[in-house]
């Protein structure tokens, strides 16, 4: 039988995650949108549920491409993966606006995402504070979700030289930014009409 997103989540969680607090996150995402939000407005996952699924994804592509057995540690891989975008819980809402049916020609109201960040606290820095409300997180751990976004990050952008000394020092870094990168573009379909959600 095949697992939805959310069960293969927290299977992966359970099963992978046991450092202290890790229980209380848990629960704290059980009262959050975390696993009806999608990851984007408009780009990749920007469906009913689509959050959770890039989260798994990246934690595929991150334990199909970058593990190392004998370097990796794979609770800090399922940590980085999993909970990297947990920022965008209580992120985005549905909104509606008119759209014309070219067949009709009439205005008709359609269903879209937007933003409401409540915590304007930034992306990568923004899912660290919220994970560690609840569970210390390794530097390295700390680090990686921090920069997973690499050069989309607004610091980054700004000519931050942080970014490569965090990529430099740290190559779970650069393996969590390589699998997302891979899952947003490469094995994600882009299912982004909010209409097209299974309700």
């Amino acid at each position: 039988m095949d697992l939805s997103a959310q069960q293969e989540f927290k299977q992966i969680f359970t099963e992978t995650i046991t450092r202290e607090g890790s229980q209380n996150l848990l629960e704290w995402l059980e009262k959050t949108d975390f696993y009806t939000a999608p990851a984007s407005t408009k780009f990749h996952c920007a469906c009913e549920g689509g959050l959770v699924q890039h989260s798994v994804s990246v934690y595929h592509t991150l334990m199909e491409k970058h593990f190392d057995e004998h370097n990796d540690n794979p609770e800090s891989f399922a940590i980085c993966a999993l909970l990297h975008d947990v920022c965008k819980a209580q992120f985005y809402k549905v909104s509606t606006r008119n759209v014309k049916n070219e067949e009709t020609g009439q205005w008709e109201k359609q269903p879209f995402y937007m933003v409401e960040d409540s915590f304007p606290y930034g992306h990568g820095e923004k899912s660290v504070f919220l994970i560690e409300r609840f569970m210390r997180l390794k530097t390295s751990e700390a680090v990686a979700i921090r920069w997973h976004m690499g050069g989309f990050d607004e610091a980054a952008k700004g000519g931050s030289f942080a970014i490569s000394l965090a990529y430099e020092k740290y190559p779970l870094a650069v393996k969590l930014h390589l699998a997302d990168l891979e899952s947003t573009y490469l094995r994600e379909k882009n299912t982004s009409a909010v209409n097209r959600r299974s309700r």
